[in-house]
Formats: structure tokens, C-alpha cells, sequence
């Protein structure tokens, strides 16, 4: 007893090659999708300050450069003056005018944390293994965050963009 192939009729109609390449065809299509919708852009919230914050955070946002330490400047969508990103993978985002942490209210005060030429960056270690970079004692807060991975010391973003803050956040 011998069973036969049924081919759709659809596919029977179209010539040999093609009909051979529909089926890798459509699953190569299934699993580009599929990658495609498993990495989500990330949420980045956007700052509102007020008052003088929001003009040291304008002047901060003209200065930031096109490209750090190698990476183009990506934007997040939508955009904001008070956000900047550099896509590497992960991004580096820097946002200008966020709330004080209220880590800092706290034992997380007394944290050695970093200064580079007269700026303080109170520095919170993330799940991936990157950090939260956070001006300490400026007009405006400014937040830095280097994901794990984006660099191989994540004060390098840190360091290239310190001199912009200090000139644009007293």
C-alpha cells in the first residue's frame, strides 16, 4: 500500500524551483519574525525638570557629542532634550534632569563614589553587571547608565562626558 503526496493545489501550480523553496522559504520568513519580536526596545523614561535644571539640561543636550568612544549617537524615540543614547549593544544612555536618588538618602550616602575633575558621580551596580552613573552636588542631576558589556570599564563613557557636564551644569 503505497500513500501519495497531496501537494496544495496552490503550490502545485507554481514550477518545480520554487515550489522546492516555498517550505525553507516560509520557515527562514517564521524565524526572522520570531527574533525580531524577542528583543523589545528598552524604556527609557524622560526626564521633565523645571526651572533652571531645564535650561543646564538644554545647554548639556547641545554639547553631547555625535559619537562616544566609537559608538553613533541612537537617540530613544520619542525624542527628548533631556535623553541622549549611543547605540552599542547595550546602549549607553545619558539622561539630564532626573529626580536625587533616594539611595542617597540613605547608608548608600556614604558610598565612596568617583570624582573626575571636581564632578561626583555616585555609581549604583545594575542586575547585568553595568552601573548607574548620578551627579552628585550640581544644579541638575545628570544619569548615566552603562549596561554590562557596552564598554570594557564603564567609566570610559563616564569620563568622555564629564567635561561637557561640568561645563553645562554648575
Amino acid at each position: 500500500m503505497t500513500r501519495r503526496l497531496r501537494v496544495p493545489r496552490l503550490l502545485a501550480e507554481l514550477p518545480a524551483p520554487i515550489r522546492w523553496l516555498a517550505l525553507p522559504l516560509a520557515l527562514a520568513c517564521t524565524a526572522v519574525v520570531l527574533v525580531g519580536s524577542w528583543s523589545a526596545p528598552e524604556e527609557i523614561e524622560t526626564p521633565h525638570p523645571a526651572g533652571k535644571a531645564a535650561g543646564y539640561c538644554q545647554a548639556l543636550a547641545a554639547a553631547l557629542p555625535q559619537e562616544l568612544l566609537g559608538h553613533a549617537r541612537k537617540d530613544p524615540s520619542p525624542a527628548s532634550p533631556y535623553v541622549a543614547g549611543w547605540a552599542s549593544s547595550p546602549r549607553t544612555v545619558l539622561r539630564c534632569g532626573v529626580d536625587r536618588p533616594d539611595e542617597l538618602n540613605g547608608p548608600a550616602a556614604k558610598d565612596i563614589s568617583p570624582t573626575i575633575d571636581d564632578v561626583t558621580w555616585w555609581a549604583k551596580k545594575l542586575d547585568d553587571g553595568g552601573y548607574r552613573f548620578t551627579t552628585t552636588m550640581r544644579k541638575a542631576y545628570v544619569e548615566v547608565t552603562v549596561h554590562g558589556g557596552a564598554f570594557a570599564n564603564p567609566l570610559d563613557p563616564v569620563s568622555a562626558l564629564n567635561p561637557l557636564v561640568k561645563a553645562n551644569i554648575p
